[in-house]
């Protein structure tokens, strides 16, 4: 995998050796996955790794960054957001604790995408010092890789968007289904952030009108 460029330990992000061998070793058994079924429960047991303190700290961060967005687009967003996250999260559980993934022995759609993000995601979480005026004693990269955990069961398992069907972007487009495929006015956006989930994401290109 990419070489980490963040040096452990280093304030103000406070970093160690240990959260850069958990996160790496996460990700080399996520890319061990073959099935879809395979990869849901290896998220899953990934999940069951965050407190309930975790969770709210996330969810605090959600609110601050969605907070700072002009209105009237922020009431439009926010339940995006929440269900990117938390809903992902919550059907991801439920589909786990039910049993679901045992019987999901489809292969992965896209092996070749699915193994470039998750090589990706390391350095997606250590990639920047983190300089928040948010509570920063709770700075940590697992809340990153949470979220990339999420991207992946939507994108990878469910062959879903990143983003949310519905998903309101500036300008007034959105994340649409049509006909059983998904489509998105940014999918095409994002080439030069590299750390950006929309690079791996199944929707097609929105045609701008």
């Amino acid at each position: 995998m990419t070489l980490l460029p963040t040096v452990p330990g280093n304030d103000p992000a406070g970093f160690t050796m240990d959260d850069y061998t958990t996160i790496r070793s996460t990700c080399s058994r996520l890319l061990a996955s073959t099935t879809k079924g395979e990869l849901a429960k290896n998220i899953a047991c990934e999940l069951e790794r965050y407190s309930v303190l975790d969770l709210q700290v996330i969810c605090g961060r959600l609110h601050h960054e969605v907070e700072r967005l002009p209105s009237p687009y922020r009431e439009a967003v926010r339940p995006f957001f929440i269900d990117q996250l938390f809903g992902t999260h919550h059907r991801l559980l439920l589909m786990f604790r039910c049993g679901v993934f045992n019987t999901l022995c489809e292969p992965l759609t896209d092996p070749a995408s699915f193994s470039d993000y998750i090589r990706m995601v390391p350095e997606a979480c250590f990639c920047r010092e983190i300089q928040s005026d948010y509570i920063p004693d709770f700075n940590s990269p697992f809340q990153g890789l949470f979220y990339y955990l999420m991207a992946a069961f939507a994108m990878f398992v469910l062959d879903q968007p990143g983003h949310p069907v519905g998903m309101p972007f500036p300008g007034g487009l959105r994340v649409e289904e049509r006909g059983g495929a998904y489509y998105c006015p940014v999918r095409e956006k994002e080439k030069e952030v590299y750390h950006s989930i929309c690079n791996f994401c199944p929707a097609k290109q929105s045609e701008i009108r």
